[in-house]
């Protein structure tokens, strides 16, 4: 199996070791995206509706440095530090898909680096 590293100024750098997103049989692998806004370099201080929605556009910027787009993801995860937030994001993160939506999970964790308040990580087809 083949796999091709995905990588982009147009999304935050791997604050670890690990990679943006990795490309291999057909898929492309986003690692958890924080919402930093890339403007600042900083992590967004928007509410949780516009930190998904950064979280989002990251996600987007790798998969369209790998040739795929938003359109293609089979499967997301969300993670957050309050499910109390779950319409807000639900509402935020609609609004980047058309017609159906792709499989999801949504989990509270106690924390997430940085101290941000969501995590989205993404799979797609290539």
């Amino acid at each position: 199996m083949e796999r091709k590293i995905i990588s982009t100024d147009k999304a935050p750098a791997a604050i670890g070791p690990y990679s943006q997103g990795i490309a291999a049989n057909g898929f492309v692998y986003v690692s958890g995206c924080l919402p930093i806004d890339m403007a600042t370099g900083e992590l967004s201080t928007g509410d949780i509706a516009e930190q998904t929605r950064c979280s989002m556009r990251n996600v987007s910027a790798i998969l369209e440095a790998a040739g795929s787009g938003l359109d293609r993801i089979v499967k997301t995860t969300i993670f957050v530090k309050d499910l109390k937030d779950f319409a807000a994001i639900n509402e935020a993160y609609a609004g980047f898909f058309e017609g159906d939506a792709p499989a999801r999970s949504c989990v509270q964790v106690a924390a997430l680096p940085k101290d941000a308040q969501i995590e989205i990580e993404a799979i797609a087809l290539a």
